[in-house]
């Protein structure tokens, strides 16, 4: 009787209506009507049952022909689901890396590029701690602090890419480097705030950030 007056319902009232008629029943099934709900549940179906005659919720559920409530759920022909994993695109759960790997592939590049190795340790410790994941306000990503301008013109696809950011900031490093004629402090200088402004007061920019920036990789590096 009550997959049927279930059934009845779904097919002839709207959804909202159902559902509330369905949780209305569902309580009286469990042993625990709403006295006020008793008129609204007559009215939808008739005269309740004794509660002597009145099947658990899941066997009414399971003898539905043609129930909405639950199949989904309770769907014995489902034998394997899609295990596939998703993840944010954006996101590369595969570019991490640990301290001492970091310090190999700055080994790696310094030697490429012709860089003091301990140099570019003390200008990563500045710039991000090691970590591989660092982003700044100013939009700077990863290791060495590439802006996206900066690590599109060096080549850098992915500059979250620990290899490629230490490739592309040691790349950096060393044109600094040249341009500045071999010096250390105003190479740094220029890293942190440009080149146009090291030139434009000739010696490290009166910014004290910068200041303190050069300070501290050189009591690093020193």
């Amino acid at each position: 009787m009550f997959s049927e007056m279930i059934q009845s319902m779904l097919n002839s009232g709207g959804q909202t209506k159902t559902l509330q008629r369905y949780a209305q029943v569902k309580n009286y099934i469990d042993g625990v009507p709403a006295r006020a709900d008793f008129d609204a549940i007559k009215k939808a179906s008739g005269e309740l049952p004794s509660k002597n005659n009145v099947q658990s919720f899941d066997k009414v559920l399971q003898s539905t022909a043609k129930a909405q409530f639950g199949t989904l759920l309770r769907n014995n022909g489902i034998k394997s689901v899609d295990a596939t994993i998703y993840t944010n695109p954006n996101i590369n759960f595969s570019k991490r890396a640990t301290k001492d790997e970091i310090i190999s592939m700055i080994e790696d590049s310094s030697a490429k590029y012709g860089v003091d190795s301990k140099l570019v340790k003390a200008l990563v410790q500045q710039e991000s701690g090691f970590n591989p994941n660092a982003k700044s306000k100013a939009g700077a990503m990863g290791l060495m602090q590439l802006m996206p301008s900066t690590a599109k013109g060096l080549g850098v696809t992915d500059p979250m890419d620990p290899k490629q950011n230490i490739e592309g900031g040691v790349k950096y490093l060393k044109s600094m480097l040249n341009r500045f004629h071999g010096n250390t402090i105003l190479a740094l200088a220029a890293y942190n705030a440009g080149p146009n402004a090291v030139s434009k007061y000739d010696g490290v920019p009166p910014y004290k950030e910068t200041q303190n920036y050069v300070k501290s990789i050189l009591k690093n590096y020193l």
